[in-house]
């Protein structure tokens, strides 16, 4: 409960506020680095009080992982926009997505220049294909499908192996995001596919099973953002 005369906020106000201090933190990070980017710096540009800073995020760490929850939100539903009907569109939009949002890019090649010294935070979580329920249930409905070959197994594995080696590969910055999204979803194709054509029941099913995955996914990933958005005002 709230404090005696003063009421509680407005909570899509504090979501509100929490954004708007993520669009600062971003703006600032990608311009100066997060070395140099002060908690003072995000409040001036937010404008609001470095205290209602830590009134959602108690280090300038939390507030940066709230910062790459809200990216791979963002980049999901761009995933979801573009409809994917096949295991290996969904790689491939993923990494033409990626590859067009600055941060999680940043931390896919451990970009010193804007991360500093969070250049040895995990990768995992940047927006590739990650191991979880979700992902697990939609491959082996594929396979059950007969869309996706069930050998040589631990397909997690050979699917993200193909999806971040492409946008880790040496030179790989000279080639368009386009080209390397273009490589990945084939390469994918290449490894996964049973060497079939699809029926069209099949194709129709792997759509439909494609576009609940994806809205699994965002679904969860939204979850873990509101999660990291949270006031402490609201909690009293």
């Amino acid at each position: 409960m709230g404090k005696v005369g003063r009421p509680p906020q407005d909570p899509a106000r504090q979501a509100e506020r929490a954004h708007r201090i993520l669009d600062a933190a971003a703006e600032l990070i990608l311009r100066w680095g997060y070395d140099k980017t002060t908690i003072d710096d995000v409040a001036k540009r937010a404008e609001v009080s470095k205290g209602t800073i830590y009134l959602h995020w108690k280090t300038r760490d939390e507030l940066f992982s709230a910062l790459l929850r809200r990216e791979r939100v963002h980049m999901l539903a761009e995933v979801r926009r573009s409809e994917p009907a096949t295991l290996s569109a969904v790689s491939g939009e993923i990494a033409r997505t990626l590859l067009r949002r600055p941060l999680l890019k940043a931390v896919l090649s451990g970009d010193s220049e804007v991360l500093g010294k969070l250049t040895r935070q995990k990768r995992q979580g940047t927006g590739g294909l990650e191991p979880g329920d979700a992902f697990e249930g939609y491959l082996a409905e594929l396979i059950r499908l007969g869309t996706v070959r069930d050998k040589p197994g631990d397909h997690i594995r050979v699917i993200n192996s193909i999806v971040y080696g492409f946008l880790m590969l040496p030179g790989g910055a000279s080639l368009p995001g386009d080209t390397i999204a273009d490589l990945v979803a084939d390469t994918v194709e290449r490894a996964m596919s049973p060497g079939r054509e699809p029926t069209d029941e099949q194709a129709a099913a792997m759509a439909r099973a494609t576009l609940d995955f994806l809205d699994a996914v965002e679904e969860i990933a939204q979850r873990r953002l509101a999660g990291s958005l949270g006031s402490k005002e609201r909690m009293k």
